[in-house]
């Protein structure tokens, strides 16, 4: 499909906003995967509405989960889910989109029912590794056909339980690989003992969201020995939850006011959480940015001009955090994010590109990207169907008159309203001037 480029909204004058951030798309799909596997019917109050979420709770009804939507106390409606007994009979094909949770988190839970699962995509999921996942139920003794390649469609055949027990995979690839068995651990026989072969894990603050989760619905996880993961057998709560808003998510909104010198303010921000957006308390400072969180709410506030920074393990908040730097004054570089090449396309070579194509001057490195300051000019912004490519060319027409993206739309995998709250974004500075 072929979309109209969007004119990024270009704002001369310093934002003054205030947003609110729709629901977290880890925590979302995280949850819908355990109450499908719960020991009761299950609430997610407030959850994300978005392409992913609603591939992962199409990938669940297909599995046998039922699950309604019934009113909620704000304008999105929550989630009630029945969950899918053990061994259940099944045959099915599973759409992940381009939905990395639904084709990792998916063919674990798969394994415990009776029958064939085939897993399927968009064209660019086809490239997204999968071979870990395969490796970890073949090890564990289930049999998929169809991966040979490591990368889908592939299917699963379940036989109604997996006996679990010690499994070793390299998930240098994405810490995906990790959460997708843990999540699907405690209901294997004799539990899990995971064991990553590689050297590390990017991205382990998700693994981390996923261990308290398990841990807060009465899962007993052990990761007190590094590289290795030890969940033991039992039953997952049923639970009632109200998911926090998406971090990672807010940070366009946050990098807009280093964009334009303004202050952008997120109300209802978690005094903790277990998501990798919290880490944009400590990422904004180094941009020369004055950050508070006061009754709930984070304040962020542009210094008068954006330094460089030298930053490690961005992980999904490097497209933002290099729109940045591409409108930073002094040279940046981004370390440990080499994961990144096999996200929903690859973010480096990407982020070079569509920077370096409005005047920029980017190179990829062996694990990052380096930005060097450089005038840039308004053109086409790529988005290559990911997401956060175009959040990250929204940022740059903040500061850049003339940007326009190529696929604005693509931004409904997390966030389907972004394109008007962006816009609504703007507006409130135009308004109160």
């Amino acid at each position: 499909m072929t979309h109209a480029p969007w004119p990024a909204p270009y704002s001369p004058q310093p934002l003054d906003a205030t947003v609110t951030i729709p629901a977290s798309k880890s925590l979302t799909n995280r949850y819908l995967v355990l109450a499908a596997l719960a020991d009761g019917e299950c609430r997610l109050r407030a959850p994300l509405q978005s392409r992913d979420s609603e591939l992962m709770v199409g990938a669940l009804r297909a599995l046998g989960a039922v699950i309604r939507e019934v009113p909620g106390s704000g304008s999105a409606p929550d989630l009630v889910v029945t969950p899918v007994p053990a061994g259940t009979p099944v045959d099915a094909v599973v759409d992940c989109g381009l939905a990395g949770t639904v084709m990792r988190f998916v063919p674990p839970l798969a394994a415990l029912l009776r029958g064939p699962v085939t897993f399927d995509g968009d064209t660019a999921a086809r490239v997204r590794p999968m071979a870990p996942i395969v490796a970890a139920l073949q090890g564990l003794g289930v049999r998929v056909a169809g991966a040979e390649d490591g990368f889908m469609p592939f299917t699963v055949h379940g036989t109604g339980s997996v006996e679990g027990g010690h499994v070793a995979i390299d998930a240098g690839a994405s810490s995906q690989f990790v959460s997708a068995m843990l999540l699907v651990a405690a209901r294997f026989g004799q539990g899990l003992h995971l064991e990553h072969t590689g050297e590390s894990v990017p991205s382990v603050d998700h693994i981390s969201m996923t261990v308290e989760v398990l841990r807060s619905l009465g899962v007993e996880v052990d990761d007190s020995t590094p590289r290795h993961w030890i969940v033991q057998p039992g039953p997952i709560a049923a639970f009632d939850v109200e998911l926090e808003q998406d971090l990672s998510n807010a940070g366009p909104f946050l990098a807009a006011a280093l964009a334009t010198r303004g202050t952008v303010r997120i109300p209802n921000w978690p005094a903790e959480t277990t998501q990798v957006g919290a880490k944009w308390r400590e990422i904004l400072p180094q941009f020369g940015a004055t950050v508070t969180l006061a009754d709930g709410v984070l304040t962020v506030t542009g210094g008068p001009d954006i330094l460089g920074v030298d930053i490690a393990d961005t992980s999904e908040l490097a497209p933002s955090t290099a729109a940045l730097c591409a409108l930073a004054s002094t040279p940046s570089r981004l370390r440990g994010i080499a994961h990144l090449r096999g996200h929903e396309t690859d973010r480096l070579a990407a982020l070079v590109a569509e920077i370096n194509a409005l005047g920029g001057n980017a190179v990829e490195t062996e694990d990052g990207l380096i930005i060097n300051p450089a005038p840039l000019h308004g053109g086409l912004f790529r988005s290559y169907e990911d997401h956060r490519m175009a959040t990250a060319g929204a940022i740059i027409g903040l500061a850049v008159p003339g940007v326009e993206v190529d696929d604005i739309a693509t931004t409904s995998k997390t966030m389907p309203a972004f394109p008007r709250m962006w816009a609504s974004m703007v507006a409130q500075t135009a308004a109160a001037g």
